[in-house]
């Protein structure tokens, strides 16, 4: 076990500087008239400490620009302004997006102008101001992560590091390898992007109100060289998302219909080095660009 991951998950009194301790975080919400709801999957994170582990093991840098998701009443917001040369935050929700700049300017007033809020749905995001990001630090959403994750590497190839907290299920499978029961949709198409490696693991003290699950860190580092491959990501990702959807099938029946057939699903696999009778959980990222390449022909109607 890490050092990072054997520090106390206990809520911190409220720190004397910038950032938001538990009676911080709750007077906020309450002058705002906020209360977390499941249906936006919102807990707060309480506790300093563990917003400082998160700018650390993300490896933040004075020179990066990070674009944080769903930042809710901004406590890891300050502490990634602490660290970073400028943050961009997107929120959807009106009142938290709304308030978030008071309370950087309230708080860190110097760092109030290395702040940007992009009042949106993560998934509608297309651009972002200033600079181009270079690192993704965020406590996502449960019922978003994944596509909210996918979603934002895909859009900004800039982005070189990512740190994500997210539900420890979900934490599981992202860096979960072939061969392993998790292994899964998310785990190989972060893996398409990024080298994935679970960060540590975050308890539920240190959030308001205290989830019923445990979360987890998920580290991303982009990779240098993409996968090299003549398929296209949409391609790959199609015979993905086609193996996995009949994860109990072997690759030759659970392609078929991505192939046009059985015996195509077989074909292409063969020349593509990959057993008929593997299931898709044994498969690397690598080894789905190559079946993605020999995809057959559609046959041609007879005239």
């Amino acid at each position: 076990m890490s050092t990072a991951e054997q520090q106390p998950d206990n809520p911190a009194p409220s720190p004397p500087d910038a950032l938001l301790g538990p009676a911080d975080v709750r007077e906020l919400a309450a002058a705002l008239g906020v209360r977390p709801t499941k249906q936006k999957g919102q807990n707060f994170v309480i506790d300093a400490n563990t917003v400082r582990r998160i700018v650390r093991t993300a490896e933040v840098r004075p020179d990066d620009v990070v674009v944080e998701v769903g930042p809710g009443l901004g406590s890891l917001t300050l502490a990634l302004l602490e660290a970073a040369d400028r943050v961009v935050a997107v929120e959807i929700d009106d009142i938290l997006a709304a308030a978030l700049p008071a309370t950087i300017e309230a708080r860190m007033p110097a760092k109030k102008d290395r702040f940007a809020l992009v009042h949106s749905d993560a998934m509608l995001v297309t651009e972002l101001p200033g600079p181009p990001p270079t690192a993704l630090v965020a406590n996502l959403p449960y019922n978003v992560a994944v596509p909210v994750l996918l979603t934002m590497l895909d859009r900004f190839p800039s982005i070189e590091r990512t740190l994500v907290m997210v539900q420890a299920e979900v934490a599981d499978r992202l860096a979960a390898e072939p061969g392993n029961k998790v292994y899964g949709v998310p785990s190989v198409k972060a893996n398409w992007y990024a080298h994935v490696k679970r960060a540590g693991a975050i308890g539920r003290k240190v959030f308001w109100p205290a989830p019923n699950v445990d979360s987890g860190l998920v580290s991303l580092v982009r990779r240098t060289e993409p996968i090299r491959t003549s398929a296209s990501k949409e391609e790959v990702f199609a015979v993905v998302d086609a193996a996995f959807a009949q994860r109990r099938k072997t690759l030759r029946a659970a392609l078929a219909g991505w192939a046009g057939s059985a015996a195509g699903a077989e074909a292409a696999l063969v020349a593509a080095g990959v057993s008929p009778q593997a299931r898709g959980e044994s498969l690397t990222v690598e080894q789905f660009a190559a079946i993605a390449e020999h995809k057959p022909a559609p046959e041609r109607p007879a005239l």
